[in-house]
């Protein structure tokens, strides 16, 4: 065990082929996805020892991989079961946060070339974290509609999931700055896209629309557009201007740290009435109860 390992949280890494504390999960310096920020990842959760959803984040995964032309040196089943045992090691079944990630790794030349680097794969899991913890949900979100505009499609493919954060991290201090808590970012076009880790949703008389550029297909964005037409409730994905954002009746972000969460102010305006509206609750209240449904959730 390292001396700092008070910093880290609990749970459980494997990196390197084998497992270890999280204080001892590291990195070459020369690795590419820090050096470059050249990395691919996905972010499942586990509830009550069930992950949810975990093969629609292992696909999207290796989906991304390939698209950045990322190798992942295991198959998905065995980065499954990677992630599960992360999960049983690190004592976190009851509420875990589980990555899994590949980066271009290190070149043993130091060459500049990125076909020359042998990849490095990793899976961690420690306790969950919310966006908006739950003691807070009734009183929901209050995000600044920033001005910084999302990295835009034709430059880094949003649907690959990436750790080209930049824009997002600015665009929280600015939130901060704002007297908000966090952000979501625009488009060139005056468009809401998205924001640190959630999709954007908003109701207006009684439809549901989220953007559909320049932003992530999230598994849970995706979950609550599925969630919506069980319940009859009409959705689509689009462009969603920031007028519309701020008229809407109701607006709420989607994210796997922490679900379906309400957004209540925006800029220190009431979205709505200043509350969590109705068609937010009964998507999250079907978004938890999914999570006791086997077809889907799967056993850690």
């Amino acid at each position: 065990m390292t001396d700092d390992a008070f910093d880290y949280p609990p749970g459980c890494a494997y990196v390197r082929g084998r497992y270890a504390a999280m204080a001892e999960a590291k990195i070459s310096v020369l690795d590419w996805g820090f050096l470059r920020s050249d990395a691919t990842y996905d972010v499942a959760h586990c509830i009550d020892g069930r992950f949810f959803r975990l093969d629609a984040h292992i696909e999207r995964f290796y989906r991304s991989a390939e698209k950045l032309r990322l190798d992942i040196p295991v198959a998905p089943e065995a980065c499954a079961d990677i992630m599960r045992e992360c999960v049983r090691r690190g004592g976190v079944e009851a509420a875990g946060y589980v990555e899994c990630l590949v980066t271009r790794g290190v070149s043993p030349t130091f060459s500049r070339d990125p076909r020359d680097a042998i990849p490095t794969f990793m899976v961690f899991a420690i306790p969950l974290g919310r966006i908006l913890p739950l003691e807070r949900w009734e009183q929901g979100l209050h995000v600044h509609v920033s001005a910084i505009h999302r990295i835009p499609p034709e430059s880094v493919d949003p649907t690959a999931k990436n750790y080209h954060w930049h824009d997002l991290v600015q665009g929280l201090y600015a939130a901060y700055d704002a007297g908000a808590e966090n952000v979501v970012l625009t488009d060139p076009a005056g468009n809401v896209c998205e924001g640190p880790g959630f999709n954007v949703f908003i109701v207006k008389d009684g439809r549901i629309a989220t953007p559909d550029r320049g932003v992530l297909e999230g598994v849970s964005r995706d979950t609550a557009m599925r969630l919506a037409r069980d319940l009859q409730i009409p959705v689509e994905a689009r462009a969603v201007s920031t007028e519309a954002f701020r008229a809407a009746d109701e607006a709420f972000i989607t994210s796997t740290a922490g679900g379906i969460m309400p957004i209540t102010t925006a800029d220190h305006a009431a979205i709505g009435d200043g509350r969590p509206g109705p068609i937010t609750r009964r998507l999250s209240d079907l978004y938890w109860e999914k999570h006791r449904d086997p077809e889907w959730t799967s056993a850690v």
